[in-house]
């Protein structure tokens, strides 16, 4: 299975080739190729698969993405507060 996750551009390289640039996933700041994103402006969000920017998408569909990869996470972590309490898995 393959993962593609939505992140923040924070900076790109003025000059590099290929051309890179620092992406946060939720707070965790990775160096990504943009290459193949070359519409791509600090601040735009990107879908990032194995270090590469594969495509722009608006804000609201990474948050929800990432919402949505999130709740997964928290459904399946045994430390997960709701675990802990006893809840049942949704």
């Amino acid at each position: 299975m393959c993962l593609a996750i939505p992140g923040k551009v924070l900076s790109i390289e003025a000059g590099s080739r290929p051309t890179m640039g620092r992406v946060s996933f939720g707070g965790v700041e990775k160096q990504v190729c943009l290459e193949w994103v070359p519409e791509v402006r600090v601040g735009d969000y990107v879908i990032v698969h194995v270090g590469f920017a594969i495509s722009c998408v608006d804000e609201f569909s990474a948050a929800e993405t990432l919402n949505l990869l999130e709740e997964t996470a928290w459904e399946t972590d045994e430390g997960h507060p709701r675990a802990e309490a006893g809840e049942p898995e949704r």
